[in-house]
């Protein structure tokens, strides 16, 4: 996290939590969600309009990718400033990309040590890492695949209804807070 941060989560300790403006797609790109998006419908709910506005200023995004992390309850927020922002996630809080040297990636460049491999009932690859859970991004899909024939990663069975509780995470942490 940056020295910024934790400077002004010291100096505002009560700035309230901020939900649902900020989605991570299942091709890791970033979304902000206004009220107007919002209103349109959940980020996963795969309606017209309902992702946002696609983030793409590099500096932005690099600043999102150094603060962005896990809370207890497995919700992933990024920390701007002293106010949290949490995700709502299309998918997993971590999306893979595939090396051609064989390191993997997040979807913010951070390298992983791969732990186990899933395959979902429809088909999706995830990678459980010591980062954390994520998608295999689909244009890595085919490279996994390689791996798997080759005897490198072993996909263990799993269900998408079961991802969040089997790994930690929670996809809308506004649908928790709401509760």
């Amino acid at each position: 996290m940056d020295d910024l941060v934790k400077q002004a989560m010291a100096k505002w300790p009560n700035v309230p939590d901020c939900y649902g403006w900020l989605g991570l797609d299942a091709r890791g790109n970033w979304f902000m969600r206004d009220d107007r998006t919002q209103a349109l419908g959940g980020f996963a709910s795969g309606l017209a309009g309902s992702k946002g506005a696609e983030l793409r200023h590099d500096k932005l995004l690099a600043f999102i990718g150094r603060n962005y992390a896990p809370d207890a309850r497995g919700c992933w927020a990024f920390q701007n400033g002293p106010q949290r922002v949490f995700v709502e996630l299309q998918a997993t809080p971590l999306v893979w990309r595939l090396q051609p040297d064989g390191h993997v990636h997040d979807h913010m460049g951070h390298v992983a040590v791969v732990q186990s491999c899933w395959l979902d009932d429809l088909g999706w690859l995830y990678l459980a890492t010591d980062l954390g859970f994520g998608l295999v991004h689909s244009q890595d899909v085919a490279q996994a695949a390689l791996q798997i024939e080759q005897g490198v990663w072993s996909p263990q069975d799993t269900t998408q209804a079961n991802l969040e509780t089997q790994f930690g995470f929670v996809k809308s942490p506004e649908l928790l807070h709401n509760k």
